[in-house]
């Protein structure tokens, strides 16, 4: 987690610092694009349900998670950026558990809207907040189910226009996809790079 948050920090100073080079011919955030991120995730686990009745485990666990993100922002407003964006996300070798109970995070599906303010005009610092769908395995004994969890998620980050049309980003996110009893927590550190028409 340390090596997440060490990697988090340099790349928001590397957003944040002017860039001596960047293209005068700027056309400004509104528009759609698509792209790519990758990072940090950590599932934690408090005797969450599954698609039968309850997955006997409290255990958080650390893994690598990459995805691919598509949406369209719109400065409304001097200095003022609003967007919406669909993403696909697949956790990287995450099966956790102890020995009795496992669970597998497979994939999930976010769907966004952000709010940001213009620090400098290539400089965006937003917050974030939607929706969450999340697939998920749970093995308890010799019984094997698959569930999709539903959820909400809040964050925050900096994206940073390195041309006119390719920009990088770094956001922190937190989901809660718990469901009836129990806790299922998400924490993640994503890098992402974009691309705009």
């Amino acid at each position: 987690m340390k090596t997440a948050i060490y990697s988090a920090a340099a790349a928001l100073t590397l957003a944040v610092a002017p860039t001596a080079h960047a293209q005068s011919t700027d056309h400004g955030w509104t528009g759609p694009f698509v792209g790519i991120q990758g990072g940090w995730e950590e599932n934690s686990v408090r005797n969450p349900n599954n698609a039968i009745t309850m997955t006997p485990l409290t255990q958080s666990s650390d893994t690598g998670t990459v995805g691919v993100f598509t949406g369209y922002d719109k400065e409304v407003a001097p200095r003022i950026v609003v967007g919406a964006q669909a993403e696909l996300n697949f956790p990287i070798d995450s099966r956790f558990g102890n020995g009795f109970a496992e669970i597998n995070p497979k994939r999930s599906v976010d769907l966004s809207l952000r709010a940001g303010y213009l620090v400098q005009p290539k400089t965006l610092v937003y917050v974030r907040g939607g929706y969450s769908n999340g697939l998920y395995g749970s093995d308890v004994g010799a019984i094997h189910t698959s569930t999709d969890r539903n959820g909400w998620l809040l964050g925050g980050g900096v994206e940073r226009k390195l041309t006119d049309k390719v920009s990088a980003r770094v956001e922190y996110r937190y989901t809660d996809l718990s469901e009836g009893n129990g806790k299922f927590d998400r924490h993640q550190v994503l890098l992402g790079v974009a691309y705009r028409f």
